[in-house]
């Protein structure tokens, strides 16, 4: 496979992506602080240097988790099934964005009700 295939795939696939990752981000974000809010005034209590860290982290691990995509972006552009793909890759975004708002509801539901401690 010629290197400029490569690099046209990997561009397809970043400029398909990078723009859903702020609505990934915003989405997480909203999860977390509605938790936060229907949790006043105990989850103020719960805001402490070690679970700013916490969040922090769990930020990061979310978008490690979103960069898992491209590998299989990248091999299905290099399929025969890559017109399809283009077309149907938002359920993929989809569900991946359904799953880490499922996980965040989680986290921030430990983390802000005081019904779970």
């Amino acid at each position: 496979m010629e290197p400029v295939q490569w690099r046209e795939f990997l561009s397809n696939a970043i400029r398909y992506w990078e723009p859903r990752r702020i609505l990934y981000n915003l989405v997480l974000a909203a999860i977390v602080v509605v938790h936060f809010v229907q949790g006043l005034p105990f989850s103020r209590s719960t805001l402490h240097f070690n679970a700013l860290l916490l969040l922090f982290l769990l930020a990061v691990l979310a978008n490690i988790a979103y960069c898992a995509v491209y590998l299989p972006d990248v091999f299905a552009q290099m399929s025969g099934l890559r017109d399809t793909w283009l077309r149907f890759r938002w359920v993929v975004f989809a569900i991946g964005l359904a799953f880490a708002g499922v996980l965040t509801h989680f986290f921030s539901l430990g983390m802000f009700d005081h019904n779970a401690h």
